[in-house]
């Protein structure tokens, strides 16, 4: 499994990196052969007065993104709650996927190595000669992402998988994109664009 670790506000120091791979892979030991890539961002507060130690976790399993984060006030527990909550999430994938639902033979796509897609060509010319850098404006961060059609009920199980509080998605019958959001009082809602 390929893991990528990076710090904010915090020096990843290599008994933190092994740390951080053990209890990964642990958490992985039993989806290894869909799990192929982790990103793993830890981060401790500015704020002196706020302990608040971030542990954010993301698993790339056969194009599903699976996503756990936890907070507490020391950094080794709050990768141990996120290990927790990422193996009970894989586990909950891995079931959904053998469910009796799907058809013999169904199988997600399979992710293809990044060996597989990186080209290794040698670039002769500059790749930024005269080109002039813009910043994002502060505050914004972009995502991109793949949005295959999709039904409301696929929605609802990507929006458990990656612990957020909405899920953005191109619905199968429109084509048009719609957000899954989950309700403070229970159950979920559907935000569409009105014609």
């Amino acid at each position: 499994m390929k893991l990528l670790i990076h710090g904010r506000n915090l020096e990843i120091t290599p008994a933190l990196r092994d740390y951080t791979q053990t209890k990964l892979e642990r958490a992985v030991h039993h989806f290894g052969d869909v799990v192929r890539e982790a990103d793993v961002h830890l981060s401790v507060a500015r704020n002196p007065r706020v302990p608040q130690q971030t542990a954010e976790v993301t698993v790339f399993a056969n194009g599903t993104v699976i996503r756990a984060q936890e907070r507490s006030e020391n950094l080794y527990a709050s990768i141990d709650l996120a290990a927790g909550k990422l193996c009970r999430q894989l586990r909950r994938w891995k079931d959904r996927h053998t469910d009796h639902h799907h058809s013999h033979g169904h199988r997600a796509s399979v992710t293809p190595s990044t060996e597989d897609v990186s080209d290794d060509s040698q670039v002769d010319a500059s790749l930024v000669q005269g080109r002039q850098v813009n910043l994002p404006d502060p505050g914004v961060r972009r995502k991109y992402f793949a949005m295959p059609p999709m039904s409301l009920d696929e929605a609802r199980r990507q929006l458990d998988l990656i612990d957020h509080d909405f899920y953005l998605f191109r619905d199968g019958g429109s084509g048009e994109l719609q957000v899954i959001y989950r309700r403070n009082h229970g159950g979920y809602g559907v935000i569409q664009a009105k014609e």
